[in-house]
């Protein structure tokens, strides 16, 4: 036990899926912020969608399942999707936030006291109530201080724009633009196997579009676009994939609830 709090035999647990791709998670972090670390094999270089909130290594995650090179790509600029961002040689993320991430002035913390009294009555109020002194319940390695945690500023190597492409060699991402969580929010599209990211544009969960730079609005009109892509399976970057009659349920609870 360190401070309170033991350290955690593995930090990171995996589930594969049978199209080269698998989910990396954080179990013992809190669900307001763990993140859904996607793994993408290619034929010639792998992709890793989101990188969680960087207490622990992606990298080293990643190493367990191969040794080829990978991109790191941000779906959006929030501490818990690019925490581990700067492990990555290439990294990727929209131009409209790709910007903010050096110098990162974004909220970002793994500790109760970091958030304001009202914030921590919103995130009660939608389900995520924080009630420990952290964001973890275990320590990813001893000598590990909450206290410290910071978001490791970086430079993406390359931004993107709605229509551009994610090239794997053998497969092919086309970059969706999905303001609305945030303004430079994007998902990946594989048309060949009917495959989306999403980060969290949707996923199966509480749609959070009251931070400081959402807009109802903007979400509002990504809803109506996810209406009409004929996803087969749906990986957001929270809570488990799901397919498109689940997609079309929760577009239209959003669309009913906010339009």
């Amino acid at each position: 036990m360190v401070n309170g709090m033991r350290i955690a035999e593995r930090w990171w647990v995996r589930e594969s899926f049978p199209d080269g791709i698998t989910r990396l998670t954080e179990p013992h972090v809190h669900p307001l912020v763990r993140c859904n670390v996607w793994h993408v094999r290619g034929r010639d270089r792998d992709l890793v969608v989101d990188t969680g909130v960087g207490v622990a290594s992606v990298r080293d995650a990643i190493s367990e399942l191969t040794d080829r090179p990978a991109v790191g790509l941000a779906t959006h600029i929030h501490w818990d999707h690019v925490g581990s961002l700067h492990e990555f040689d290439e990294r990727i993320m929209h131009e409209l936030e790709a910007g903010r991430m050096d110098p990162y002035d974004e909220f970002a913390t793994i500790t109760r006291s970091g958030f304001a009294p009202e914030v921590l009555d919103f995130l009660a109020g939608i389900g995520f109530p924080i009630e420990g002194d952290a964001l973890i319940d275990a320590l990813p390695h001893a000598g590990y201080d909450p206290e410290s945690y910071a978001i490791v500023p970086t430079t993406p190597t390359r931004q993107v724009r709605e229509g551009d492409v994610i090239d794997l060699g053998d497969r092919h991402f086309e970059v969706l633009h999905l303001p609305g969580h945030s303004p430079g929010s994007l998902g990946l599209w594989e048309e060949a196997t009917r495959t989306l990211f999403s980060g969290d544009a949707i996923y199966d969960g509480v749609l959070i579009d009251q931070l400081e730079d959402s807009s109802i609005p903007d979400y509002l009109e990504t809803m109506k676009r996810l209406r009409d892509v004929p996803a087969r399976i749906v990986h957001g970057g929270h809570e488990p994939s799901f397919g498109r009659e689940r997609l079309l349920e929760i577009v239209d609870a959003y669309l009913r609830d906010r339009g």
